[in-house]
């Protein structure tokens, strides 16, 4: 055991001396603290040396069932960074999962990795092995930073894997049913605040137009909406207002959050309301496909205390969780477009709690999952047989 612990400590050392900040960055947060105080069930820490894989798993809550959530791949600064995001958007998915009526529970992955230099099918297959080693107890697939090809090899290693290309047996794009589950959204948000469902007249603020936000921008303007728009890449921008030519109304990105609008429709990355951003709102209501969108729960009682209308992000963007969970249940198209219309009703459902109560919407959303989960938790105490594996 000495040598063992002296070995370590040398191993240790090189490093160290190879990279200044390497002692640094393995100095973490207490993991199990971060689970208690969030509720989560299981953490893996996933590494792979030949093919470089660094990767966190979280597995939130698995009352619902088998934990479901997306594979992102982003370059963290430290894995404190890294462990942070996984176990806020592994939670998210357990709400996700709860409001969109999926028998899935809660979980995400994380790989530390620059997505634009640094995959390889064998960092994929890595993760393969790790996913497939937890025996169905988590499902992921494409997420911020990944694509469907992505998991084609990760696929090659274990069957826990969804949102593969048609060619490979998947059920295709899951940012058209997302785009549509925020347009369904946006409706709803129309109906409570102006009683009519139309979008036509009303401006929509665009702030990313990636997969989903480039197909909402469309939707948007054959419902006859103004639509203005921002991203950080600006082939992006160039690209749709060369298509749309006079349609759309491009702004910098650092400016479509303050730009005077009814519905301000974050498509991007996530703590976008925040301090910062509070006080320069324009909007009437904030309804988009970015997950994470409140950079702390208090900014959605502001938001509530402001008469500014808020839609939960993780029942507005779960138009591609509803594909893919229906995928691993023989996908039928249907029965994703019927599930993912019904974000209308549920959302409606949502801002009519939340004004009966007056809480804020991402409160009223919250009460309505656990509620659900209890009700699940109890019908489960009821033992189907041995063959009973949940």
């Amino acid at each position: 055991m000495k040598m063992l612990q002296d070995q370590e400590a040398e191993h240790l050392k090189e490093h160290a001396e190879q990279s200044p900040d390497f002692l640094q960055s393995e100095m973490m947060k207490d993991v199990f603290a971060e689970m208690e105080r969030m509720g989560h069930e299981q953490v893996i820490f996933c590494r792979h040396q030949s093919s470089g894989l660094k990767a966190i798993i979280a597995i939130h809550n698995t009352t619902m069932g088998p934990a479901l959530g997306g594979c992102r791949m982003l370059p963290y600064a430290n894995t404190d960074e890294a462990l942070d995001d996984v176990l806020r958007l592994s939670r998210g998915m357990t709400y996700k999962n709860g409001l969109a009526d999926v028998d899935f529970g809660g979980g995400k992955a994380v790989i530390i990795a620059d997505p634009e230099t640094e995959k390889t099918p064998e960092l994929f297959r890595s993760l393969g092995r790790f996913v497939g080693g937890l025996n169905g107890r988590f499902f992921t697939g494409t997420d911020m930073g990944t694509n469907p090809e992505d998991f084609v090899h990760a696929a090659r290693e274990s069957e826990s894997f969804v949102g593969l290309p048609q060619s490979h047996g998947g059920s295709g794009d899951t940012s058209v049913p997302t785009a549509i589950g925020v347009l369904q959204s946006l409706r709803a948000t129309a109906t409570h605040l102006w009683g009519d469902a139309s979008l036509a007249g009303r401006t929509v603020a665009v702030q990313g137009i990636g997969k989903v936000g480039y197909k909402l921008v469309e939707f948007l303007l054959e419902e006859g909406a103004k639509v203005i728009i921002a991203d950080v890449k600006q082939d992006h921008v160039h690209t749709l207002s060369h298509r749309y030519h006079d349609q759309v109304e491009s702004i910098g990105v650092e400016e479509i959050h303050a730009v005077a609008c009814d519905i301000f429709s974050p498509c991007a990355r996530g703590g976008v309301i925040n301090d910062q951003t509070m006080d320069e709102l324009k909007c009437s209501a904030i309804v988009g496909a970015a997950n994470n969108q409140l950079a702390e729960e208090r900014h959605g009682e502001e938001l509530h205390r402001r008469g500014i209308v808020y839609g939960p992000d993780y029942l507005v963007n779960a138009g591609g969780l509803i594909q893919v969970a229906d995928e691993l249940q023989g996908y039928h198209e249907e029965r994703v477009k019927e599930k993912t219309d019904s974000i209308y009703d549920m959302l409606l459902k949502i801002y009519e709690l939340s004004k009966e109560k007056d809480i804020p919407t991402c409160l009223a959303a919250d009460q309505l999952v656990l509620q659900r989960l209890q009700q699940v938790a109890d019908l489960r105490r009821v033992l189907l047989g041995f063959s009973d594996r949940r």
